[in-house]
């Protein structure tokens, strides 16, 4: 669904120039929940406009859905974004229109796509999707942070789009309304196959998704792999025989090697070598592994990975 090669984003103004992607690469299966973490400033922001279709790379290269998107048009542009990919804001006033209701809200852009035929049939639907449909004749004064945030999901889902783009989703809301937000991701990408791409600084987004992909500086640094699957962890919960059943480890991190043998390592890693002060390690292969060793002190840390 998603191919990014060696991005680059280079925001420029009259006196400075800020890159807020570095040469980032990502691969996104058809069908996957997956989030993206790091912290402000890391380029998450940045890559999700430009997945978007909201802003444009520098450098490199961006294919969604087999589009070429460095080559789009501005009208390619917005038939991109009508037809292909829906969002979800953290900033609900981005998504509602607090003087209508619910299911108001949700037949709007259903009205404004595909005329005024079946929306409200169709409106209806999407709230039951999200599991509010009992509450579709509220206005959002009436509504909770996360049931207003399940009418933007709702919104986000009227173009029919093959890929969900959702922007610190959960940030607004408790660690409980969290949790049922995410459920509902995981159903709709469960039930519709639908691609979702979380960004996100919260690392707890991790335990409802298969794969973490964490950005620092602009890059991609590191993936978390689900050990196993989210379905298995419940099966394996409710079955109070299975050791694991209350492993907390439920990821492996694995750092991400770009195309040129890059990568990064982290600053925890550096910190107790020592290194953080030196921009210069020296390498060497020792059997099956790639060791980092602090030129100054000879302090040997095992860092990177066996063959």
């Amino acid at each position: 669904m998603i191919v990014c090669e060696n991005l680059v984003k280079i925001y420029k103004t009259n006196e400075i120039e800020v890159v807020a992607l570095q040469g980032l690469d990502l691969l996104v299966e058809a069908g996957e929940l997956m989030a993206i973490i790091g912290n402000s400033g890391s380029g998450k922001s940045t890559l999700l406009n430009m997945l978007g279709g909201l802003d444009r790379p520098s450098a490199g290269s961006l294919h969604v859905d087999d589009k070429d998107l460095l080559k789009f048009t501005d009208k390619e542009l917005v038939k991109y974004r009508r037809e292909t990919v829906g969002f979800v804001w953290q900033n609900n006033a981005r998504n509602l229109i607090p003087y209508l209701t619910a299911q108001e809200n949700v037949e709007l852009p259903i009205m404004m796509l595909k005329g005024q035929r079946d929306r409200h049939k169709r409106a209806a639907e999407l709230l039951d999707m999200v599991g509010l449909g009992h509450r579709r004749k509220n206005k959002l004064e009436q509504l909770s942070g996360g049931e207003q945030q399940r009418v933007a999901i709702a919104i986000a889902l009227a173009n029919e789009p093959k890929l969900l783009l959702a922007d610190e989703p959960t940030g607004a809301v408790d660690t409980k309304t969290a949790d049922q937000i995410l459920d509902v991701f995981r159903e709709l990408n469960s039930s519709m196959g639908l691609t979702v791409v979380i960004v996100t600084h919260d690392q707890e987004v991790s335990r409802k998704v298969d794969r973490v992909v964490a950005i620092r500086d602009g890059r991609t640094s590191s993936e978390f792999i689900r050990r196993r699957s989210y379905r298995e962890e419940i099966e394996a919960m409710a079955n109070e025989m299975d050791p694991e059943s209350e492993q907390k480890d439920t990821h492996e991190e694995l750092a991400v090697l770009d195309r040129t043998g890059r990568l990064q390592i982290p600053r925890g890693y550096l910190d107790h070598l020592d290194i953080s002060a030196s921009n210069k390690v020296k390498i060497e292969l020792e059997d099956d592994r790639i060791v980092l060793v602090n030129p100054n002190k000879g302090a040997v840390k095992k860092a990177a990975h066996g063959n």
